[in-house]
């Protein structure tokens, strides 16, 4: 199969361009233009994350569909004095200005109230400490998703008018304007920004380390195009995902610089290994022993080689990439399943790449390949690269650093394991939450707005947790004094009626409305045994629902994940042993690199070095990601090296010796790809958007864990000390493998 696709693009390089360059630049511009539609970040959702039809989903449909009112824009005019007499005129202009917006169905204000401000009515709409008010515009609840867009787009403008208005009437006065729909425009507005930073940081950085590996821009070039044209076809497959689910905002932004981490690490696969079969070609060629072809036999014996080997490992690594990806598919909520199935499609679009575009310009670039590149020319930037670039030899810094470990390997085995296991111990006290409008920098004015809102004007603050109760007022007020005597209930506020259903208001005695007190207090309201149907609500309830959806599922994913495994390393390696060290192994890299997480995120050791505020907690579909993700980039490396150790145990080589060997020849490219994988994950850290600064960093340091401590050290150990078990397995599957194996 992969000796034939070398052939047709040997036959058909151009064509292989020219596809790729109409498929990128196509996909690029649906994504990034739009269609009818709108574009791609028009079509994005945001939000908390939760799960269709569970308790907390369900309260709040209910919730929506009782109510009578509308989305509200309010606007919030701090460091002026209410009892201002030029106020009054002043807040009349806005109003009319607001209330002339098509779609605006009411604007309140403390000066519009009989008596003004002295009115009791007015006080919810006065800032506590007296420097402040509130206009609050309600929407028409009948608005189709178009004309509220429009209304609050209306709003907004009038209201950010309303700033000169204010001013003119009041020196020093000042505004800000706060609504969900403009959080939601924040949060989507930061995504882009983010993957702009990314994309600035990483493309560059991982440009600079493909010279040092290749020593020269034209072969850094060519997984360097890969990327760009997988960014571009990748970013029209989200478009058209958007279509068929909905796909969170924060999605675009991890499958895009996965693409690039993916179409980066496979092309420099296939681009170090088409050199080392050049350098063959050449030589057989000058001994006489390759037939004459038309044009340059040797870049053409070269590729195809290239095709039946480093092909063939990048296919099977996309393949183990693409399984840990799908487990997400298996979970209940609607975040999962998208970025499990946008994963598997930028997979395919970032191996589709590696295959066919970076080969066919490999077969263009031809000798030129071979010539030094004008880096050399410079003198010391000569020697470093002479340290660096891709040369391959049996003996070098990874062969000498495989024999050091092959002295010792229990000593290594014992210290990795301890290591590994003393940072996968804050694992013990994670907490998954769900935040809102924290998720945005702490400058954002969506997140000012609404943090001033609740020192301000505590009036408007929501209850903790809702309570939905089937029932007429009566029965549920006789429901508030067990509900209030629960160990983590501070007060209960209601009943208030809604239509068929009667409403208490809950307030626990955490101060964050998603922290372990709060979620406690949810498991303790559900497990009351209630004469009415009752459904739990808010932020800590979908918490729980979230969570309980993941363990729900969990074991079925780890299960498709597992047996895979097993049998994709099975069928590579012939060897049972091998498979299940290789889950050990990771699993213990996993847990690890989540334990460091809740370390910098959770317990904020690194709020300062990383500039973000602590919510207290991991976001509850980060986590999932986290584990899939990172899982298959482990599996990337693990098959990159098990691949050229596999060759030297088939050509004939003591297990021992291949190891040495194999790590020699794999291990620049491990380190070379997981050094861009690493930088590529890190421009997500040096983004705002808290949610992706986590994925940014536990992607990132599990990276760099996995292709240091455990790729260069515990599996050589482990290697080492199985020795010749390493390939074991049990007579049947040996005959089995024998006829359906994949071997190079």
């Amino acid at each position: 199969m992969f000796v034939t696709l070398g052939r047709r693009l040997v036959r058909h390089p151009r064509r292989a361009i020219v596809v790729w360059a109409l498929l990128s630049a196509l996909g690029a511009g649906l994504a990034l233009l739009g269609t009818g539609g709108g574009t791609l970040f028009d079509r994005v959702t945001t939000g908390e994350p939760t799960v269709t039809g569970s308790e907390s989903a369900e309260g709040r449909r209910i919730l929506a569909e009782a109510s009578t009112s509308g989305p509200t824009i309010t606007l919030m005019v701090t460091d002026v004095d209410p009892a201002d007499v030029a106020l009054p005129a002043a807040v009349a202009t806005v109003r009319a200005s607001v209330a002339a917006v098509p779609g605006v169905a009411s604007v309140v204000d403390p000066f519009a109230l009989p008596d003004g401000i002295s009115n009791p009515a007015a006080a919810p709409l006065l800032a506590t400490s007296g420097t402040g008010f509130l206009v609050v515009a309600e929407l028409d609840p009948a608005l189709d998703d178009d004309a509220r867009a429009s209304a609050e787009d209306g709003v907004a403008a009038a209201f950010a008018d309303a700033r000169d208005v204010m001013t003119d009437a009041v020196g020093g006065a000042r505004t800000l304007v706060g609504g969900a729909g403009l959080v939601v425009d924040a949060v989507t507005s930061q995504v882009k920004a983010d993957l702009l930073t990314g994309e600035v940081v990483a493309l560059p950085v991982a440009l600079v380390i493909m010279v040092l590996v290749f020593g020269g821009f034209l072969a850094a070039a060519m997984p360097m195009l890969g990327a760009i044209a997988s960014i571009g076809a990748g970013l029209g497959v989200l478009h058209g995902l958007t279509y068929a689910l909905d796909v969170d905002s924060s999605v675009v932004n991890v499958v895009t610089l996965l693409s690039i981490g993916l179409s980066i690490d496979y092309g420099l696969l296939v681009v170090s290994r088409y050199r080392e079969e050049l350098a063959l070609a050449r030589a057989q060629e000058a001994d006489g022993g390759m037939r004459r072809r038309r044009g340059d036999g040797a870049t053409q014996v070269a590729l195809v080689r290239t095709m039946a080997t480093a092909g063939r490992t990048v296919a099977f690594s996309a393949v183990t990439v693409a399984v840990s990806i799908a487990g997400l598919v298996v979970f209940e909520p609607a975040i999962l399943r998208s970025i499990g199935l946008a994963g598997l499609a930028i997979v395919l679009v970032s191996v589709a790449t590696a295959l066919t575009l970076v080969p066919a310009l490999l077969l263009l670039a031809g000798a030129r390949l071979e010539r030094p590149g004008i880096l050399t020319r410079v003198p010391r930037l000569e020697r470093l690269l002479a340290r660096t670039a891709d040369v391959e030899s049996d003996e070098g810094v990874f062969s000498r650093w495989a024999e050091r470990v092959q002295r010792r390997p229990w000593w290594v085995l014992v210290g990795c394991v301890v290591l590994l296991g003393a940072m996968a111990l804050p694992l013990s006290h994670l907490h998954l939450r769900s935040s809102g409008v924290d998720l945005l920098p702490r400058t954002d004015p969506q997140r000012v707005f609404v943090e001033q809102l609740a020192a301000e004007y505590p009036a408007t603050a929501g209850p903790d947790i809702v309570v939905v109760v089937a029932a007429p007022l009566d029965d549920a007020g006789a429901l508030a004094p067990r509900i209030e005597s629960l160990p983590h209930v501070a007060a209960v506020r209601g009943p208030s009626a809604l239509g068929a259903y009667a409403v208490l208001a809950v307030d626990t005695t955490d101060d964050d409305a998603g922290g372990p007190e709060a979620v406690a207090a949810v498991r303790e309201l559900r497990e009351l045994d209630l004469p009415h149907d009752v459904w739990v609500t808010g932020q800590a309830a979908s918490q729980v629902d979230f969570v309980d959806a993941l363990a729900a599922r969990a074991p079925w994913a780890a299960g498709i994940v597992v047996v895979a495994t097993l049998v994709l390393l099975f069928l590579m390696t012939g060897s049972l042993v091998v498979p299940l060290k290789a889950l050990l192994t990771n699993g213990l890299s996993l847990a690890a690199s989540t334990g460091v997480l809740v370390l910098a995120f959770q317990d904020g050791w690194l709020e300062g070095v990383l500039g973000f505020a602590s919510t207290g907690g991991i976001e509850t579909y980060v986590f999932a990601l986290v584990l899939a993700f990172a899982f298959g980039l482990a599996m990337d490396y693990e098959v990159f090296l098990l691949a050229r150790i596999k060759e030297l145990v088939d050509a004939g080589l003591p297990s021992d010796e291949a190891v040495r060997l194999g790590l020699q020849r794999s291990g620049r490219i491990i380190t070379s790809a997981a050094a861009i994988i690493v930088v590529v994950f890190a421009g997500f850290v040096v983004g705002d958007l808290l949610v992706i600064k986590q994925v940014g960093f536990a992607l990132a340091f599990a990276v760099a864990l996995d292709a240091t401590l455990v790729r260069m050290l515990l599996v050589p150990a482990t290697m080492t000390l199985l020795g010749r078990h390493n390939w074991w397995a049990p007579a049947p599957l040996r005959r089995l493998h024998a006829r359906v194996g994949l071997d190079h």
